[in-house]
Formats: structure tokens, sequence, C-alpha cells
């Protein structure tokens, strides 16, 4: 299923022609075939959407938040009419199995958009401290820069609570995954989006993602990505002072306490890891383990590991699909071949593409053994599945480990709550999980040192796309 749409881009309330006549093709990664074809924007067609957005702005940041609630309701309602179609295009643009599609990356932008309106609604958007009134109101016009591993997720985490907090925006999803995003685009504009609120571009980051963060008129920036990329964006967007909120690498450490119930913490680890064939930011790919328990752990780590089922992702018993890219599939195989070369062990998977399988970017589970935390596999995001298994001797050598990464975006613990609670309080993450609770969506989402800045997610989103002003005298 490709969306319509696909050699425009709306600005202003309209389907239009690019300037530029830079293309690209949308690969299909499980089978490498280039299903379409989208257009790449310049500097002159960011300029054209922001141009847009600031129009825009006045007339929509007045609006009741009422009203604003009411219209990102109608864009939900819209999406869940929808649901199958967006579970498709990412299936097809990611290769994503298609039950993971529906369950996973369509769920994720319909809760998004249901914990936003939730939080909206119970936020107190003005409030009297003595005769001071704090109103909090939207930062202005707003870029939306989004990656390809978690397409809905970050679109809806961004553009509900910017709408809802009263700003416009320009969105550029990623260029490798584009089509859920134009779908989206198409979603907002059949929900009765004013003219110039929303507006997407297409583009790659070097040209249209640094124009929009450098842009006069952009007031901030909302950026998930790669460290690296992130640090570009940031640099870019320096002179102008504006906002940058900023969702960027991980490398999120497992401890797995002695008290644990080893058997089910390595495999929920292991699950965790291998998600969306090891391509989120957050994935548990340090699992620290108990040294007399490491070659236990390493039998349950291979049965998890080989029980995924690799493959077609149009196929409903597909649980692990292909990596995004070949760039994707070439660097997880360079660091693979470094964790053998630096002396860890391989368990399972390792090099080359799974048994029989001859075109896709299919990469072979793999797991690692005997890691020590210096190693190249400890300490770069790897962006695949591959979980390295590091011993520990004492909780404290575990935490210093843990904490011994220049990424804190998340961190797991696993043992009784009375054993794991401490532990927590000691890692140095935006969000620990204890023993693989549910996804929360009202909890706040981002990172310490160079995995970012802000908190995304509900209350916590619309808050970072917020000015708070005070009137001194008010209540006089």
């Amino acid at each position: 299923m490709i969306p319509a749409n696909m050699l425009k881009f709306y600005i202003n309330g309209r389907w239009v022609d690019p300037m530029s006549k830079n293309r690209t093709g949308v690969e299909n990664p499980a089978t490498e075939e280039i299903v379409c074809e989208v257009a790449l924007g310049s500097d002159a067609d960011a300029d054209a959407a922001v141009t847009a957005a600031r129009a825009a702005f006045d007339a929509w940041t007045v609006r009741p938040v009422a009203e604003r609630i009411a219209l990102v309701r109608r864009i939900l309602e819209i999406y869940n009419e929808r649901y199958e179609d967006f579970a498709q295009v990412m299936s097809t643009e990611m290769g994503a199995p298609i039950g993971w599609a529906r369950a996973a990356q369509a769920w994720a932008g319909q809760v998004h958009i249901e914990a936003t309106i939730k939080a909206a609604e119970e936020m107190t958007w003005e409030y009297d401290r003595g005769s001071t009134r704090i109103i909090y109101e939207g930062i202005g016009v707003c870029a939306l820069i989004t990656p390809w591993n978690w397409p809905m997720n970050q679109i809806a985490c961004k553009v509900a609570p910017a709408l809802i907090a009263g700003c416009t925006m320009v969105l550029k999803p990623s260029e490798i995954a584009p089509l859920s995003g134009i779908l989206f685009a198409q979603v907002c504009h059949d929900a009765g989006v004013p003219p110039g609120v929303f507006n997407l571009v297409n583009g790659t980051g070097p040209e249209v993602g640094a124009r929009l963060s450098a842009h006069p008129e952009v007031d901030m920036v909302s950026f998930t990505g790669s460290t690296r990329a992130g640090t570009a964006v940031a640099a870019a967007a320096a002179p102008s002072v504006k906002r940058v909120a900023q969702e960027l690498g991980g490398k999120s450490p497992n401890i797995l306490l002695p008290t644990a119930d080893l058997a089910a913490a390595v495999t929920g680890g292991v699950e965790g890891c291998f998600g969306n064939t090891g391509q989120s930011c957050d994935a548990p790919t340090r699992m620290f383990v108990p040294r007399a328990s490491h070659d236990e752990a390493l039998a349950v780590a291979k049965a998890a590991a080989e029980a995924f089922v690799v493959g077609d992702p149009r196929d409903e018993a597909t649980t692990m699909g292909p990596l995004v890219s070949k760039i994707q599939f070439d660097k997880v195989q360079g660091l693979i071949a470094k964790g053998i070369e630096e002396g860890a062990v391989l368990v399972t998977g390792g090099l080359g593409r799974p048994s029989g399988v001859n075109r896709g970017w299919f990469v072979r589970p793999t797991i690692f053994g005997g890691v020590t935390n210096d190693m190249t596999i400890a300490r770069e995001e790897i962006f695949g599945p591959v979980l390295s298994i590091i011993p520990y001797d004492t909780i404290d050598e575990a935490v210093a480990a843990a904490n011994d990464t220049p990424y804190g975006l998340a961190a797991f613990v696993s043992g009784p709550l009375d054993d794991a609670r401490p532990v927590a309080r000691r890692l140095r993450a935006g969000t620990v999980n204890l023993n693989y609770p549910d996804w929360d969506t009202s909890a706040p989402f981002g990172g310490y040192k160079q995995s970012g800045n802000g908190r995304e997610y509900a209350d916590w989103g619309i808050h970072d796309f917020c000015e708070v002003k005070g009137i001194v005298g008010w209540g006089a």
C-alpha cells in the first residue's frame, strides 16, 4: 500500500509540487526492491513551509485549548480508521513484520495521541501564584525531525503535543521511511487542521534538516536520531538561540541481580533487545549477569535468540524482519566482526544472513558472552539484534559499568523490587525499567548525557512545546 502524493509536499493546507527536482527511491528492505520515489526538498521548500507556519501561528495559538484538543481527537479518529494502512506502509518501508507493525508500530502512534489528549485535559494551563498569573502557551513555529526506526511513535509524540500547546510546525520525516509520514499528513488534512498549522517537507538531514534547524523563523527544533546528527542540529540552532529538544542514541544496560529469576530475566532481556530487529535507541543491549550464572545465562539467551522467526514480513509467523537498509546491514556486520576479533564468545548468530536467505537486509540474531565493558560491542550503539552479556562480581561493579557509557537514555534492572529499587536510583538514565514493565506512555522519555535533553510523552511532551509566561500584578 503506497499513499498518494509521494512526489508532493504538504504546505499551507495543500499538496504542492516541490521546488526541487530531486527524488529518492524508497526501498522495501525485505526484498531490496524500490517500491516508489519521494521528492526531496531544498532550502526553498523548507522556507515555504516555515513561512506558512509562521503566518498561521498567531491565529492558531489563541484558539482555546479545548478546541485544539478537539482537533487532535479528530486526528485520532481518522488515524484509527486508517490503522491498517499505517501498519501496511510501515511494514513496507522498514521491513517490520506485519504483526509487529500492527501491535507496536501503528499502535504507538495511537497510544501517544491518546496519552497526549488525556494529559492535556488534566493539565492546568493557567494558575495564580500570589498576584502573578502563570500561563503556558505555545513556543511558536517548531521543526519536527523524526527517524525511520519508530516512524509513527515519534511523529505522534511530537505533532500531538505541539498542536495542543498551540504551536505550528514543519515535519521532516526520515527519507528512508517516509510513507507513514505522508499518510499522516493526509490524516491531518482530512481532520481539518487549519492551513499552515501542520506542514510536511521530505528531504535529507544535511539539506532540509539543516535549513529547518538554522532557520531564523523557527522557534524550536524537536529532533530524534543519532547523537552525531543531534550535535549538528544543536550547532545549527545555536546562533538563533532557539530551543532544541533531542532524543538521541543509547547503549542501555540491563542488570540482572543475583536474586532475579535468571531464566525469565535473560529471556525478557533478549526479547527486549531484539524487538524491532534491535533498531530501538533504548534497547537493553548490555546484559550484566552474576559471574557464577554466566554460563547458564548464555544457554538461556541462546535458546531465546534462536526462537525468533526471521523471514518475510508479510508472514504472520515472522517475528524478526530485516534491518532497514544496506548501510545499516553493513554497520551491524562490521560490529559483529569486531566482537569476534576482540575475543567475545559468539554464542549464536554471527556474520552473514540467516540460512536460506539470499536477499533482503536480514541478519542473524546474535548473542555474545564473556564481553567486557571496554569492547567495541559494549561501547557503540549497534542498532541491530546483537546482545552483549557481561559478567560481574558485585552490584557496585555492575552499577559502575552500567554507568560507564556516554549515553543515558534507558536502563533495566531485574530482581525483587526491594533489591531492584535501590539499584535503579543509582543508574544515570532517563528511564529505568524494573522487571520489564508494560510501556508507560505517560512516563517521561528522554536521556541523560549524550542521549539528549528534554522529555517526551503526555504532559512532559506538552511542556517541551510551551513557553511559561508570568503576568505580574494580575491579581493586584
